[in-house]
């Protein structure tokens, strides 16, 4: 079994690049740091596969967040801490997994690349 763990952005925010890539980096820590050690000891071996997508908006990451906790996936939702760019607590991504590729691929399903 493939494991994989893919980070969904909000593109209405308009981040510049480096908080995106700290935005991104925040998700995945934070969803590895809910996932179980066998999964995360798989998914290193197999290389750590990370894949960085977007949506629209706050209603799209949420759907989608919620669609991840009912698979019983890890799941990290990243607030920011409104020091630079946005407002505190504003949503910027959602990290899920590592998990199985195929539960995490019917979260990803449709979505374009970062």
């Amino acid at each position: 079994m493939a494991y994989k763990q893919i980070v969904i952005v909000r593109k209405d925010l308009k981040m510049g690049m480096g908080k995106t890539a700290a935005q991104v980096a925040h998700a995945s820590v934070g969803a590895v740091n809910k996932a179980g050690k066998s999964a995360v000891a798989t998914w290193e071996d197999e290389g750590g596969k990370k894949v960085v997508l977007k949506v629209p908006g706050l209603k799209e990451l949420s759907e989608l967040r919620r669609k991840a906790a009912a698979k019983k996936l890890p799941v990290f939702v990243v607030r920011d801490a409104g020091m630079t760019q946005l407002d505190e607590g504003t949503i910027t991504c959602v990290g899920i997994g590592p998990a199985d590729e195929e539960k995490v691929d019917e979260i990803a399903r449709g979505l374009k690349l970062l």
